[in-house]
């Protein structure tokens, strides 16, 4: 086996020019990326990277969820295949970092590792395919995750093609619209690897440049339903109202009232809420409220839920109107390979970059193929902790200092004919 090699390095510049080319897409003025889902904005990024694929000789491959896959055969037929990557869907009005760059970091650290590779006059055992996932943010179609789930079989095809937006739009038409419902089979890799900002301070603060994710929270998304009675705001006597947003109100309070019973273990939001019929002199009939909740063990998880279920029928009867759970999608908690955890940790100290572990409580792509292969994430620091809007930022330093990471695992793992522990992944 190869003796590791402390000076490989990634193509600084190529990843810089690459991350500066993919945040034009959608770009908002202001440090930011407009670019949900399936828009315009996101299709022209997608078309852009396949045209980067083809142009460097990848195999361009799109699945029947709109899975965008960019396959580099280094080592020819039946080799082991590792994947790479991440998603370029973003929030509405989010950063430009999130998602972005897994995807382009993974494109710079193969391209490193083939020139390296030829340049040395080495012939590597692995071939190499770069994932963007459909619809990892569920911003714009629920849940989110859609495309990596249909993948790792945990979410029905059809299902996914039939969820629909505000408008009433649905995956499928989108999918067809923007050229993006493949017919190709999905790449089969033997584990994948995925790098990510890490959305929080706690990296900043520890000056740590590297955190493997060694568990991932679970999550509980539920949907619930109030349904008043419509009418006038102005005549309409007070005690005769049947508000549903009054009734969502009181449900609101108790989803954080939940969360400050079980401080740092529970996680809960409604960050979501649907009116109708969303008019100022109207005594809203219907609101649906999207709640979230995260814990990294089951049974707490089953307790929120359970305490949300049992408080719902007091909570509407204050407001008068009716209040029902109509859909409940869970996410369970695990732990990433760790033997990819152990393997990362080893990198990072070959580099001399602090590390620390982290857990991660937002979902990612590699949580849902954790189900499935040997899967990590693997976070670099976060200025202020900030994601999801548009001021989110990474230095370049930080960004290079994951992408040296991921080519040294990498070029491990092809030195070892995929074998993981044989990479040194496994203490």
């Amino acid at each position: 086996m190869r003796e590791p090699n402390v000076s490989l390095r990634i193509d600084a510049e190529l990843f810089a020019t690459l991350m500066e080319k993919v945040s034009e897409f959608g770009d908002t003025g202001d440090g930011g990326v407009n670019r949900p889902v399936l828009t315009d904005a996101h299709k022209a990024a997608r078309d852009w990277l396949c045209a980067v694929f083809r142009s460097r000789g990848y195999e361009v491959l799109i699945d029947d969820i709109g899975n965008l896959f960019g396959q580099m055969d280094l080592a020819g037929p039946g080799a082991p295949l590792v994947m790479l990557g991440s998603h370029l869907d973003s929030q509405p009005f989010g950063g430009r970092f999130d998602g972005a760059y897994g995807v382009i970091v993974a494109l710079a650290a193969v391209e490193s590792w083939r020139a390296t590779a030829e340049e040395a006059g080495i012939a590597p055992s692995c071939n190499f395919v770069i994932a963007d996932w459909m619809n990892e943010e569920g911003a714009r179609f629920q849940p989110s995750l859609l495309g990596s789930s249909v993948y790792a079989g945990t979410v029905a095809r059809d299902f996914a093609l039939a969820r629909t937006d505000m408008s009433g739009a649905t995956v499928e038409a989108e999918l067809m619209r923007t050229g993006y419902k493949g017919s190709d089979a999905a790449p089969k890799p033997t584990c994948f690897i995925e790098f990510h900002i890490e959305g929080d301070d706690k990296m900043e603060k520890s000056g740590a440049k590297i955190a493997p994710f060694v568990r991932h929270w679970g999550a509980s998304k539920v949907r619930i339903e109030v349904t008043g009675e419509q009418n006038h705001t102005g005549p309409t006597p007070m005690q005769d109202r049947h508000d549903a947003v009054l009734g969502a109100a009181y449900i609101i309070a108790k989803v954080k009232e939940i969360a400050d019973a079980a401080a740092d273990t529970l996680y809960t939001s409604v960050a979501r809420l649907d009116v109708s019929p969303n008019s100022p002199n109207i005594v809203p009939g219907k609101a649906v409220l999207f709640a979230e909740l995260r814990a990294p063990e089951p049974v707490m998880l089953e307790w929120a839920e359970a305490e949300l279920r049992a408080a719902l029928p007091g909570l509407a009867a204050r407001a008068a109107v009716k209040a029902e759970i109509i859909e409940v999608e869970r996410r369970p908690a695990g732990r990433f390979d760790a033997g990819l955890v152990a393997l990362c940790e080893q990198v990072a100290d070959f580099l001399g970059l602090k590390r620390m572990q982290l857990d991660t409580i937002a979902g990612h792509d590699g949580v849902a193929l954790n189900g499935i292969m040997p899967s990590i994430v693997v976070a670099v620091p976060s200025v202020n902790g900030v994601i999801h809007r548009n001021d989110e930022f990474t230095s370049e330093e930080d960004l290079v200092a994951g992408g040296n990471v991921l080519l040294q695992m990498i070029e491990r793992i092809d030195a070892a004919g995929g074998d993981l522990a044989k990479a040194g992944g496994t203490k």
